[in-house]
């Protein structure tokens, strides 16, 4: 039985990455070694760290004046990183869920933090809106789109204080105007890579202003200046990224990228609307994320939850029970999934909603 998966990271990958990256474990370009055991300081390496970079830098259109670097400790570490080279006095947040909140957590180690807006009022079902950025905030800092609770900014804001996002989980998606942020970051285990890497993409003119002196490790400066190889690097998760950023040139980039999502995001939202067993958690169709989407039980039939889970998992639905703090369901839509999966989670639901 083929199993379609729609966990919400780490997540689908393309076949081509998870092929090259199984072979390269017990051949790496020609060596006879291992990619585990080889030295990221060897030109074979070194070669496969500034093809990503380039890679990276082409598909995202990075402008001049950016750098790319590729660091451990995931987005959570971002959520310090960030503050510690560029907050001064004061940062603005906007509130979309728990890894915003979070984010927002650790910038209040560093200064004065403004909570613009939240939508925590709704269990973050919804994208605030309307809301002030302080003109006098060393940045406005967004988490682009919310994994938990299945909502999304499908566009670039238009603030006029230096722009910082994180774009763990719809990195790729969608065109992006680099030149509107100074830093934006993610964890590659969604639509990039195996879990182990984090990628940054860093205006330069925006660090080295604030007063704090920085360690050494937590610098990006320190990344920028030795090209990711200021230590060792987590190869397997880079070499990783790059089989992936290579499927996504050959696919047709980020454009194409844009144009699959809705094509699948269409396809399941129109079933939960149709079905008579599901609702949407996000209601605002503006608001809706692309990458994972959220649904629920229509309250009269609640009791089904449990049983549509273990329906859809025997017929290879894998993954998609919801968030605890949310409850229901959840299809994680990366790039790398093919429309056929989402076909066939359509399948399913209308089965069961026959059987019932």
């Amino acid at each position: 039985m083929k199993k379609h998966n729609f966990y919400a990271g780490p997540s689908i990958l393309p076949q081509e990455t998870i092929k090259s990256t199984a072979e390269a474990v017990l051949n790496f370009a020609g060596t006879g070694l291992s990619l585990l055991e080889v030295s990221h300081r060897g030109k074979e390496f070194q070669a496969v760290m500034d093809e990503t970079t380039a890679l990276f830098k082409e598909l995202l259109d990075v402008p001049a004046g950016y750098e790319v670097v590729f660091l451990g400790g995931g987005a959570s570490l971002q959520f310090c990183m960030v503050p510690f080279n560029i907050l001064n006095k004061k940062a603005a947040y906007l509130n979309t869920g728990v890894w915003a909140t979070k984010a927002q957590k650790e910038a209040k180690l560093f200064g004065e933090v403004v909570e613009v807006a939240s939508s925590k009022d709704k269990n973050f079902c919804y994208i605030p809106k309307n809301y002030t950025v302080p003109a006098d905030a060393d940045y406005f800092h967004i988490t682009t789109n919310n994994t938990i609770y299945g909502t999304e900014l499908h566009k670039d804001p238009e603030v006029s204080v230096p722009l910082v996002a994180d774009m763990s989980s719809d990195i790729f998606s969608r065109p992006i105007d680099i030149s509107k942020y100074s830093i934006i970051y993610g964890g590659a285990q969604k639509n990039l890579a195996p879990a182990g890497v984090t990628f940054a993409i860093v205006k330069q003119d925006a660090l080295g202003k604030v007063e704090r002196a920085i360690p050494t490790m937590l610098d990006y400066r320190t990344h920028i200046d030795k090209g990711s190889m200021f230590n060792t690097p987590p190869c397997v998760a880079v070499f990783g990224a790059l089989q992936t950023l290579r499927w996504l040139k050959a696919q047709g980039g980020v454009e194409e990228m844009m144009r699959r999502k809705v094509v699948k995001a269409d396809i399941l939202y129109s079933e939960i609307e149709r079905n008579k067993l599901f609702k949407p958690t996000v209601t605002e169709v503006a608001d809706r994320s692309y990458m994972n989407i959220c649904f629920v039980m229509n309250e009269e039939y609640a009791e089904l939850e449990k049983e549509f889970v273990e329906f859809a998992t025997s017929k290879g639905m894998m993954g998609i029970k919801g968030h605890r703090s949310v409850g229901g369901f959840r299809a994680s839509c990366y790039n790398a999934l093919p429309v056929e999966s989402v076909e066939a989670l359509v399948a399913v639901m209308k089965e069961f909603e026959a059987k019932h």
